[in-house]
């Protein structure tokens, strides 16, 4: 229902993924972008972004009308099936099998498509089954030949020429073969079909392989050398099988190529093949990626559309070659008409960086006034509850999503159900229950969000010994600001593990899945920031884990006058993990206590303590600024009590401030500016740009996940 949510523009008649297959998903010509050297294209952003959405999206509205194949790289199928076979087969291998398998069921425009250039590297890597015997090598060239099988809807390419001699070359082969006990590796296998496949080959079908075997490394011109060197390079089983593997993949482009090519491909295919890559950042897609991204820079040219994903903004380090990131030439849906791209060139680079060959494409957030109308459609049933609750609703989906599509999603469709009260904190809309299409079940939206956007997409280096335990380390590390801070709790969470992460590991792989950074939040996304903090205070019964986290930091700074990266002071630093874990009163009165002094070094001291997470229970901050909860203690310690919680209120950034807050800010900080004493006047502008900033729902104290919020507002 919603998959095409934030992406209207790149699946639109004339959109960018119609101008890149050539065809509307009505089957109407477009002009085509690019050619004929092509980027790959790389769909870049963390969890919950939409890449996988949007490759199933673009797969369902334009298969019909070119051939488009979606290929999963994270699946496990691919390594399943190359395990009986482990010297005849790859995860690889099995995904180009799969790839031209599907191809060769194509019933669109122009007919299905055959692979004999293809099948003549699989046929040869097929002699290293495990068992040498002809009946096993008999098996396992029995897979592949369905791929050189002349198609039910006949044309007139290449393929036709190459059917009788290959399909020959093979059965001739086993025939020569049966009943003999084979050598190490299959050797004689090898030996036997490349000298029967010679034999029969027609002259243009092996000028067509001199032109590709023939360039094998190694091979010097010679097909035959270079589909024995294949064979040996995939046995190795090192780099070298990742060598043969390219090639192979190289070979199933070079076959589709063909069948566009001469007069029946012209006459009779229309637009560009596509393969789309989900989980492309997972090892096999990256070997796919980076195979044809090396030939398109040595050269090779296809008009095969490859879309892939990635996590990172930069597309992944191998894009790089070890090197400091470039530049990549990158598209974002908002910036209308496509770009112009042409590969990046740098004359003292020999062959440069594979980036040069990627466009990327940026992943949208959703915008502010799109996150609301989806939201509204979404949970439409909140309008039997009136629109307040409504907007209610919204104003929280639009605060802990970030703008993340498939958080919005979730969180809308849980909370259509959930009553929410007016002046609840935003994180209450976590406690809702998100329930299968189907009725079958129900769960917390928190749990299921968490294990779509963490526990199913984990970092792709992370050891597997840390598997287990990566969610509540990221959950622990939602009360951290910054690497030192993270590191104190990452020591304590670790005790008794042999292998232990740091925080500078975890904030890579963080990185590397897609997750921002922020210079005042170890985790630095607010939305992941908000569902990990409600975690935390779930864990344990009364929120034992969420205090107990917080006074582990705070007595950390109370002996340590170093305060981090985040922090002005460490007395700062401690303060703000004390205001979280009980010690309000103790936070105010040190506030009370530093007056008389500096103005905007006290409001710059007031801010870094209150930018910190509101316990998962009763919330009576408002009440409290207004002066409405009974205090004790001196005029002046009540007010900064009021104004601590004011600004608390503000920079938690959970809960709508407006006009109500903002003139309340104003008020407290006026009555500080009357105060006797030299320099108490500045609280009077301060006391304007707060209000100013409170009523417009922006943040006091900015830092990097703020300012994505406000500019995704």
């Amino acid at each position: 229902m919603y998959e095409d949510l934030g992406f209207e523009e790149l699946l639109a008649a004339d959109g960018f993924f119609a101008r890149l297959f050539g065809r509307s998903p009505t089957g109407a010509d477009c002009k085509a972008l690019y050619g004929p050297d092509l980027p790959v294209v790389l769909l870049t952003g963390g969890p919950g972004m939409g890449k996988g959405r949007l490759l199933r999206t673009v797969h369902s509205r334009f298969a019909r009308q070119v051939p488009v194949i979606h290929l999963d790289c994270a699946s496990p199928v691919h390594a399943f099936r190359a395990l009986p076979e482990p010297g005849a087969r790859s995860a690889a291998t099995e995904a180009l099998v799969e790839i031209a398998t599907l191809l060769h069921t194509w019933r669109g425009t122009g007919g299905a498509f055959s692979f004999p250039r293809c099948f003549a590297g699989l046929a040869v890597i097929a002699t290293g089954v495990a068992t040498d015997t002809d009946s096993a090598v008999r098996a396992e060239v029995d897979r592949y030949e369905k791929l050189i099988q002349r198609p039910r809807l006949r044309g007139l390419g290449t393929r036709d020429f190459w059917h009788g001699s290959l399909l020959g070359a093979v059965r001739k082969m086993l025939e020569v073969l049966a009943g003999q006990t084979l050598g190490p590796y299959g050797a004689a296998a090898l030996t036997g079909l490349l000298d029967v496949l010679f034999e029969r080959l027609t002259p243009r079908g092996e000028a067509e392989l001199a032109r590709i075997y023939g360039e094998y490394p190694g091979a010097a011109g010679q097909p035959r050398h270079g589909l024995h060197r294949l064979a040996a390079d995939f046995r190795s089983g090192d780099e070298r099988r990742e060598d043969a593997e390219r090639f192979l993949f190289r070979a199933l482009r070079e076959d589709l190529e063909a069948a566009y090519n001469g007069l029946g491909g012209w006459l009779a295919r229309v637009g560009r093949p596509g393969l789309l890559l989900d989980h492309a950042e997972q090892p096999l897609g990256e070997q796919l990626l980076r195979g044809v991204l090396t030939d398109r820079r040595d050269g090779q040219r296809d008009r095969v559309v490859v879309v892939g994903t990635a996590r990172r903004a930069d597309g992944g380090d191998f894009l790089h070659g070890g090197l400091q990131p470039r530049e990549v030439a990158t598209f974002r849906p908002a910036d209308g008409v496509p770009p112009e791209w042409s590969r990046r060139r740098d004359p003292e680079e020999d062959r440069g960086p594979l980036s040069a060959g990627v466009l990327i494409l940026r992943m949208p957030f959703l915008t502010g006034d799109r996150l609301r109308r989806a939201t509204e459609s979404i949970q439409l049933g909140a309008e039997r509850e009136g629109g307040v609750h409504r907007r209610r609703v919204t104003a929280a989906v639009a605060q802990l999503s970030g703008g993340r599509p498939h958080t919005v999603i979730q969180l809308a469709t849980a909370a259509a159900d959930h009553r929410m009260e007016a002046d609840a904190n935003d994180r209450a809309v976590l406690d809702a229950v998100l329930r299968r299409p189907d009725g079958t079940s129900e769960r917390p939206v928190t749990d299921v969000l968490l294990q779509e956007l963490v526990l199913d997409q984990l970092p792709v280096q992370l050891p597997d010994e840390h598997h287990n335990q990566w969610l509540d380390l990221l959950t622990h590390l939602s009360a951290a600001h910054d690497p030192e801070c993270a590191d104190v709790l990452l020591r304590h969470h670790q005790a008794g593990r042999v292998l232990r992460l740091t925080a500078h590991e975890v904030a890579r792989l963080l990185h590397d899945t897609g997750w921002p950074s922020c210079t005042r939040h170890f985790i630095g996304d607010f939305g992941l920031r908000q569902l990990l903090v409600h975690r935390l205070y779930g864990l344990e019964p009364g929120g034992a884990a969420w205090y107990a986290d917080h006074q582990l930091l705070r007595d950390h700074y109370a002996g340590n006058d170093h305060s981090g990266d985040a922090f002005r002071s460490a007395t700062s630093h401690r303060m703000n993990h004390h205001l979280v874990s009980g010690g309000v009163d103790d936070v105010a009165r040190h506030l009370a206590d530093a007056l008389p002094t500096d103005p905007r070094s006290w409001c710059e001291e007031l801010l870094e303590i209150a930018q910190a997470p509101y316990p998962s229970e009763a919330d009576e901050r408002r009440e409290r600024a207004q002066g409405l909860v009974r205090m004790d203690g001196p005029p002046l310690r009540r007010t900064v009590d009021q104004l601590l919680h004011a600004v608390w209120l503000c920079e938690e950034r959970t809960t709508a401030t407006g006009g109500e807050m903002a003139r309340t800010l104003e008020q407290l900080l006026r009555q500080l500016s009357s105060l006797d004493f030299d320099g108490a006047g500045e609280f009077g502008p301060t006391a304007t740009g707060w209000s100013h900033l409170a009523a417009n729902e922006q943040p006091l104290l900015r830092c990097d996940c703020t300012d994505q919020l406000a500019r995704r507002r």
